[in-house]
């Protein structure tokens, strides 16, 4: 197989959204299941119907490059790795989970209460700097992106997984 077609999981992204006191047990949600420091969003809009102002915090994120497999593995048993195919999209997919404690070998925190969030998984192929990178930027081809159908078969293949 050519190697610049090999796909590979570039990166998980678990974020979770509220505001005051809801941010900060979500923000101790993330801290809890990975051990590493979460970042905040702030909004960009105001939304006066949901009470929302230009930089207010209102959600946290954490992405996780490396070591990722075990956490993967444990984050699809809770929703019996079963996705639908609506919820993939070119080079990524998303699911949400709904309370944290369904999630195997992770007990209830009192403080944290009972919360759910939001798990993006992105995956890539060989080259994909060429697009990022600030010098000599350049083009990808459309082929070096992933479709739903290789994603498909890349989680049906390395983690199990069903698809709806």
């Amino acid at each position: 197989m050519n190697k610049m077609r090999e796909i590979k999981i570039e990166k998980i992204v678990l974020s979770v959204g509220g505001t005051a006191e809801e941010l900060e047990k979500g923000f101790k949600l993330l801290e809890f299941l990975t051990g590493k420091k979460p970042s905040k969003t702030t909004s960009k809009k105001r939304i006066p119907t949901l009470g929302v102002r230009p930089n207010l915090e209102v959600g946290a994120v954490l992405t996780i490059r490396k070591d990722f497999k075990e956490l993967l593995r444990r984050l699809l048993s809770t929703i019996d790795n079963t996705i639908k195919k609506k919820q993939i999209s070119e080079n990524n997919f998303s699911f949400g989970i709904k309370e944290y404690i369904e999630i195997p070998e992770i007990e209830y925190q009192r403080d944290i209460g009972i919360r759910g969030f939001d798990v993006t998984i992105v995956f890539k192929r060989a080259g994909r700097r060429v697009k990022l990178r600030k010098t000599k930027k350049g083009k990808i081809p459309k082929r070096q992106k992933i479709s739903k159908e290789e994603i498909i078969k890349f989680m049906e293949e390395n983690f199990n997984t069903n698809f709806i």
